[in-house]
Parts: C-alpha cells; sequence; structure tokens
C-alpha cells in the first residue's frame, strides 16, 4: 500500500434487515463480498503526523533584553530541573532586540530542545510573550524572567497546580528589589484586583504556569502581559496563585522605570474597557451621552420656561451650558453608534468552546 494514503473498505447493509455489517469477514460469511480500493489523503496524513511528532509536553517561554550575563547560568539551572523530569520539552527564547551579545551566547548552546527567536528591533515584553505562545508546542506552558530571578526549581510546582487551574501565577512574596519597585507594585497590585475581581496577589510577576489553550486565546500587545491574569479570567478560565522564591538580580540592570507605573495604568484602563464594553461601546458611550444630553434637555425646558412668561433669558450662561450638554450628549450616541458598526463588521465569534459532543463522538 502507498505511503500516505488509507485503505477503505466499503461496507453493505443487508436489504429488509437490521444488521450492519462493517467487516470483510462477516460480510463473506454472508456471501457478500467486498470491494477494496486506496483512498491517498497526503494532506490529511501529513497533518495529522506533523501534529504527532511535534506534539510536547513542556513549553520554557524566555523574553530576554541584554541578558547576556545570565543565559548560561539560567540554562545550567533549567537543565538541571528538566532532566528529572519525564518530559518532552523546549525552551523558547526570545531575543526582544537586545543590542549585546545575548543571541550569540543562546546560539553557542548546542541543544536541540532549544528555539531561538529573535525580534528585529525592542517591541516589549508583551510582544515577545505573545510571540512566544503563538510559537509553543507544550501542553503546558511556563513563562519567567531571564534575568536569573526567577528559579527554575519552582517548574514542578507549577506543574502540579495546574492540574487544578488554567492558569496560575507566581507570587514573590519576599520580593529582592529595592523599595522603589515593591511599594509602587503593592499599590498597584491591590488596585488591579479591586477593580478585576481577580483574588491574586502579585500581577507584576513574570513567572506564570498555563495550560495550553489559555496561551492560545490570549490577545497581547501594549503593556498587556501584566494582565494576563484578567485577561484568562475574562476568558473564563480559572486563575490559581503559588508563593515562589525571588532571588536579587546579579548581572545587568533592570529594564523597567518609573514610567512604566503611568502606562500600566493606562493600560489597566484599556483592558477594563475592551473586557466590559469591546462588545457593546454604545452602552458605555450612549450611556455617558444620555446622562448629559438629558441635563442639557431639563436646562433648556427650564429657560424656555422663564422665557415664555417673559424672562430675558439670552444673556444667561445656563443657556449655553444647556446647549452645549445637548450637543456633547448627541456626540457622544452618535460615537457609541459608529463603535457598534465598526464592531458588527468584524467577526464577533469572541468565545471559546470549551466542549463539543459532536468532536468527541468522532475522535476529534
Amino acid at each position: 500500500m502507498p505511503v500516505g494514503s488509507n485503505y477503505i473498505i466499503d461496507t453493505f447493509q443487508v436489504c429488509g434487515g437490521n444488521v450492519t455489517y462493517g467487516s470483510r469477514g462477516q460480510l463473506e460469511n454472508r456471501g457478500i463480498y467486498t470491494i477494496g480500493y486506496p483512498a491517498y489523503f497526503p494532506d490529511a496524513y501529513s497533518i495529522q503526523n506533523d501534529y504527532i511528532s511535534n506534539k510536547l509536553d513542556l513549553s520554557i517561554i524566555i523574553p530576554v533584553y541584554n541578558e547576556e550575563e545570565n543565559i548560561l547560568e539560567l540554562y545550567e539551572k533549567l537543565c538541571c530541573v528538566l532532566s528529572v523530569l519525564d518530559k518532552r520539552y523546549e525552551i523558547i527564547f526570545v531575543d526582544d532586540g537586545s543590542t549585546d551579545n545575548t543571541f550569540e551566547t543562546i546560539k553557542s548552546i548546542q541543544d536541540s530542545n532549544i528555539r531561538i527567536l529573535r525580534f528585529q528591533r525592542n517591541y516589549g515584553k508583551a510582544a515577545a510573550l505573545s510571540c512566544g505562545f503563538n510559537k509553543s508546542r507544550g501542553e503546558y506552558v511556563i513563562t519567567m524572567d531571564g534575568d536569573l530571578q526567577d528559579d527554575p526549581k519552582e517548574i514542578p510546582r507549577f506543574l502540579e497546580k495546574l492540574k487544578e487551574f488554567d492558569m496560575v501565577s507566581g507570587w514573590k512574596v519576599k520580593r529582592q528589589d529595592p523599595l522603589s519597585k515593591t511599594l509602587p507594585s503593592k499599590c498597584f497590585n491591590k488596585l488591579t484586583r479591586f477593580i478585576t475581581g481577580v483574588k491574586i496577589n502579585d500581577f507584576n510577576c513574570g513567572y506564570k504556569g498555563y495550560r495550553r489553550e489559555v496561551v492560545k486565546n490570549i490577545n497581547l500587545y501594549g503593556e498587556f502581559h501584566r494582565y494576563i491574569p484578567a485577561l484568562a479570567h475574562w476568558k473564563g478560565y480559572t486563575v490559581g496563585e503559588i508563593e515562589v522564591e525571588h532571588h536579587p538580580r546579579i548581572h545587568g540592570k533592570s529594564k523597567y522605570g518609573a514610567e512604566r507605573l503611568f502606562k500600566g495604568f493606562l493600560d489597566l484602563i484599556t483592558v477594563t474597557f475592551l473586557m466590559l464594553y469591546k462588545k457593546r461601546p454604545l452602552h458605555m458611550f450612549g450611556g455617558i451621552g444620555m446622562l448629559l444630553g438629558f441635563s442639557g434637555i431639563i436646562i433648556s425646558l427650564y429657560l424656555f420656561s422663564l422665557w415664555v412668561t417673559g424672562t430675558r433669558i439670552g444673556d444667561r450662561p445656563l443657556l449655553m451650558l444647556g446647549i452645549l450638554l445637548t450637543v456633547i450628549g448627541a456626540q457622544f450616541i452618535s460615537l457609541g453608534l459608529i463603535g457598534e458598526l465598526i464592531t458588527n463588521s468584524r467577526n464577533n465569534d469572541d468565545y471559546i468552546i470549551k466542549f463539543d459532543s459532536h468532536e468527541l463522538e468522532n475522535g476529534r
């Protein structure tokens, strides 16, 4: 039989009976002979075998930017942990446009389990994680920083916790960073926890674990990597947390400054808006527009009643305010309607199917 083909046997149903014969032997016993013919499905055969050969148990995604002094030591620590795990794995280094010898250092490692992705320039951590998510092949995905502050020995604990949750976030209880970073981070975490409703303590921790379906259904850009737990929660996935050990940085310097707090707050507003009003922008803009417009109409009716009784209203500032509120209200409502038009012109299948009985019955 040619490679890449399936040999199909015709099956027949005995007319007038209730028995269906599905094998050559059953049919021949009844005096019915089968006809066999080869059917070629090279594309399907290739896809199926590619999937089987590419399927891995674990993907480790490490975004790096100017971390040449940390790469080799991090790799050695990872090997010590991964070598005792009975799992097929890959280590994905995403070089986010490093200007030092980070890329060359990673290339010098002779290991078929390593995959290197190099950006043309520095795009940011969210882009690096998104790229790693798209390229990952593991059933479980671990993300960690490349600065040696995250300890690879925590990986088995993440995998164990992922049996209970779809996503597990690390919590750096004893954070080895200066007060200038820890204090704003605590305030930021409290605010994010309050707004998003996700009950974890450390949104900023880059050490996280995921099931495959989570990373394939999250869209990251900008600075959204801080809000992955919130994005996963809003998608309907369960989010857990474990305490992780955090080491002080030995080599290199931190890539984040005070400006990230301002960007993080703006992104928090963006994430909240997208999750609540992405599919119904009129509910937000229309609500504001109706409030302003109704206030303007009430003021205008009041002034109109005064004008009917003979009171002069042309020189009153209240008249300008009433007109202004009415016009702005109409503009907000129009903005919401335009948003609805844009939303409905795009693919709105923004849902995730967790179970399909038809696919289960057909073995897919």
